[in-house]
């Protein structure tokens, strides 16, 4: 039986943190087994909210070394460049003519963009654009299936009617995508705000070990533990947020140590070092590996690119076919 289609993208933002991963990689990597996956950079959608990018070709590049260390298999997935695929803009271009402005405005993501006048007269055309330029990344490769988490859905929602929109004038010619809900665990920053490249508070897949111990260092504790033998409150701990992900062998120890002050904060942060550093290290190796291997990354995306090509013309080759564009 022939795998079910899976669509998904990520914005291009460069080297990948440990948020990507917990919320996003971990769950592609085990989706390449059993669905038919295609993997974007999500190039275009990273210009809704700005006009220039710097260096684009080098964080496309490292974005995908970072996947693929962390076990995306070229063999197994369709892995590609939004940018080199021109179907998606002519679908979004179609998408665009059966969508009603109100659904846009009503979008959360929009929404939220335009708050207040100063805002609404500096957002751009693209970010109002965005769910159906979303809607075309799926459609065009008919996906049945797009991983999203449970706040995502309305996103996923507001593409599906897009797709019954058009279908209801030109026939059944698209696939609506279901929903393949995904448990992403909480991963907030070294500072307890919500990691992000813009707040320079994450961890880094490629930190060093060095790097990766400063910015364990750099984890707020419970403010309350001002000696080693005060008890503190791991609830209310960076340190211990992590180790509910990455320790839960050792949690109910760790926690206990916490409240009694059996434990120190230095000795807590040096457990959570060795099991990030450990979890890293060979995610470092098979970056070394890509990274020794001269015009692998390229080879990976034209061989990517060419197989979303046979898929997404042959969509276009329908559409147009029904709306009449062919003689």
């Amino acid at each position: 039986m022939a795998k079910k289609r899976l669509v998904s993208g990520m914005r291009t933002t460069g080297s990948l943190h440990l948020g990507h991963l917990e919320g996003t990689l971990k769950n592609w990597v085990a989706l390449q087994d059993t669905y038919d996956c295609f993997f974007f950079a999500a190039v275009w959608h990273a210009f809704t909210d700005r006009l220039k990018i710097d260096n684009l070709p080098s964080l496309i590049r490292e974005m995908i070394v970072d996947w693929l260390s962390v076990g995306i298999d070229p063999e197994k997935a369709v892995i590609f460049r939004q940018s080199a695929m021109h179907e998606h803009a002519e679908l979004a271009t179609i998408l665009a003519n059966c969508t009603p402005l109100g659904w846009l405005e009503r979008c959360p993501t929009f929404k939220d963009a335009v708050r207040d006048d100063e805002a609404r007269s500096s957002v751009t055309l693209g970010k109002l654009m965005y769910p159906v330029l979303m809607t075309a990344d799926i459609a065009v490769y008919n996906a049945a299936a797009v991983p999203v988490g449970k706040d995502q859905l309305p996103h996923l929602e507001l593409s599906r009617e897009i797709i019954r929109r058009f279908n209801s004038a030109f026939g059944d010619i698209l696939t609506e995508p279901e929903a393949v809900l995904s448990q992403v665990p909480l991963l907030i920053g070294i500072d307890k705000r919500k990691m992000s490249k813009s707040y320079n508070n994450g961890i880094d897949l490629r930190e060093s070990p060095e790097g990766l111990k400063n910015k364990i260092q750099q984890m707020i504790t419970d403010p309350q533990r001002v000696r080693r033998n005060d008890p503190g409150d791991p609830e209310v701990c960076t340190v211990y947020a992590y180790h509910k992900i990455y320790t839960p062998d050792r949690l109910a120890e760790i926690a206990e140590g916490c409240r009694t002050a059996g434990l120190g904060c230095r000795d807590c942060k040096l457990m959570l070092f060795e099991r990030l550093n450990a979890m890293l290290e060979p995610i470092r190796s098979r970056r070394a590996e890509i990274e020794a291997r001269h015009g692998y990354i390229e080879e990976v995306l034209e061989a990517g690119e060419k197989r979303a090509h046979l898929v997404a013309s042959e969509v276009m080759q329908q559409i147009r076919q029904v709306m009449g564009f062919l003689l």
